[in-house]
């Protein structure tokens, strides 16, 4: 939903569970027990009591004083993604908020009030910066996205509501900022992974690579694998072979591609885990309040690290490729897939920019799970860095998609060189000829093209 216009529902019978497990956390916070962020300060001022004046305006000071990140913001899909996941959190018992809240923020989504969350700078402590951005608009103290995406102040007709006991402490707590990105990001590669087979197909066909490595049975036991190179077999065709062993790269890229799948499935599953398990802390559980380390993300930061490497290594499977399509010896086709040799580039420099995305994609790689640092009064913050992490993952999607982009003009190049159809693109995607031009903006028109998530089927 975070893509689309589809509204939320919460069902009366889910709203009626909410409200009784609110009733219950009333009836729990009804004495005196210190109960961490609710009548407490928070991390390194824990021990420290708050008197009922401040214990009525503590939920909304939790926010005011920790919206301390700026530009450059999240997307409005990914902002949107972290409001639902966070709604999402919400609704299990152990957080123990009101039904009001969780209406208020399905109305959110439904306005399309886009809160300005940070991208960078969210620094220890869990997700709590970047949350106080999206909790402060609650408050009418924060800011939200317009169309271009910039932040500005909500006008006074946004309807605010102040968190009530619980609330903003809970709204702080987990990781819904980084399973909602998560959630995004395997939605994209799921997609790229269906181009990547079209795209490495065709590169199979230009190259006549003998479709030997393809063969189902070579793929016992790997039902990915298998899948995968039915794609990719189906996408090379029946077109001639011009010599025994493909190049490596060629051979490499259904195992790579079924990394990346496998990849992707642990990912979606350590979002499932983030979305349903106790992630809430305190997490209000039979009564009483348990403290938790729900804020880690170590389960969905492994993952996407695991899905991070797994994209790197197939752009730098795909400049490969598109390396071998410049050499006559593999292709029988012009060098360099110039119609000019010497006189014109043709496809070198595409390459090269291949290469150099691919270099600064590897740069990305970078485990988020290490950064262990002691802050704020020597209060320790062992723990992962999850939207370091989905930074990360989301620079390995674009520069894969990069790379995708250039081996694909080079398809389309060597299909026009070889006098066959152009059979890839649709009609009138790019300019006719084979002569150098800005191929710049032809990579442009492809990128966008792979984003709108093209497929040649």
């Amino acid at each position: 939903m975070a893509r689309s216009s589809t509204r939320v529902v919460l069902e009366p019978a889910l709203l009626a569970e909410v409200a009784a497990t609110r009733a219950s956390v009333l009836a729990a916070l009804d004495g005196d027990q210190a109960v961490y962020g609710v009548n407490t300060g928070m991390g390194a001022l824990s021990g420290v009591r708050l008197d009922a004046a401040a214990r009525a305006r503590h939920q909304d000071t939790l926010m005011t004083g920790r919206a301390v990140g700026s530009a450059p913001w999240l997307r409005r899909d990914q902002a949107r993604a972290v409001l639902a996941a966070r709604l999402r959190t919400l609704l299990h018992p152990a957080a123990g908020v009101s039904p009001e809240l969780c209406r208020h923020l399905a109305d959110l989504l439904n306005a399309g009030v886009t809160p300005a969350i940070p991208a960078r700078g969210s620094g220890a402590a869990g997700e709590i910066l970047p949350l106080a951005h999206a909790g402060a608009v609650l408050i009418g103290t924060g800011q939200i996205l317009d169309d271009s995406g910039n932040a500005t102040d909500p006008g006074p007709a946004l309807r605010t509501r102040s968190f009530e006991a619980k609330e903003g402490i809970a709204f702080l707590q987990g990781v819904p900022g980084l399973t909602g990105l998560a959630v995004l990001a395997a939605a994209d590669v799921r997609v790229l992974v269906e181009q990547v087979i079209a795209v490495a197909g065709a590169t199979q066909a230009v190259a006549g690579a003998s479709t030997d490595p393809l063969r189902p049975e070579l793929a016992a036991g790997d039902d990915e694998l298998r899948t995968i190179n039915a794609g990719l077999l189906q996408a090379r065709g029946d077109g001639p072979v011009r010599a025994l062993q493909a190049p490596v790269s060629f051979r490499v890229t259904g195992p790579a591609l079924a990394v990346l799948v496998r990849a992707t499935a642990a990912l979606d599953a350590a979002a499932e885990r983030a979305l349903t398990g106790v992630t809430d802390s305190p997490a209000h559980l039979d009564g009483r309040f348990y403290g938790t380390v729900g804020f880690a993300g170590t389960d969905l930061v492994a993952a996407c690290g695991a899905l991070t490497t797994a994209l790197v290594h197939l752009a730098e499977v795909g400049t490969a490729r598109l390396h071998r399509l410049l050499d006559p010896a593999v292709t029988g086709l012009p060098k360099q897939l110039s119609d000019a040799p010497g006189l014109h580039a043709g496809m070198v420099t595409v390459h090269k920019r291949a290469v150099a995305v691919a270099h600064r994609t590897r740069r990305f790689a970078m485990p988020a799970l290490i950064g262990a640092m002691e802050t704020s009064l020597g209060q320790e913050d062992v723990q992962s860095f999850g939207f370091e992490a989905a930074e990360c993952l989301g620079e390995a999607i674009d520069g894969l998609r990069d790379v995708l982009a250039c081996e694909l003009l080079a398809v389309h190049q060597a299909q026009l060189l070889s006098g066959a159809p152009a059979s890839l693109l649709p009609a009138g995607t790019l300019p006719d000829g084979t002569a150098d031009r800005p191929f710049g903006r032809d990579l442009d028109t492809l990128i966008e093209l792979l984003r709108s998530g093209w497929s040649s089927s």
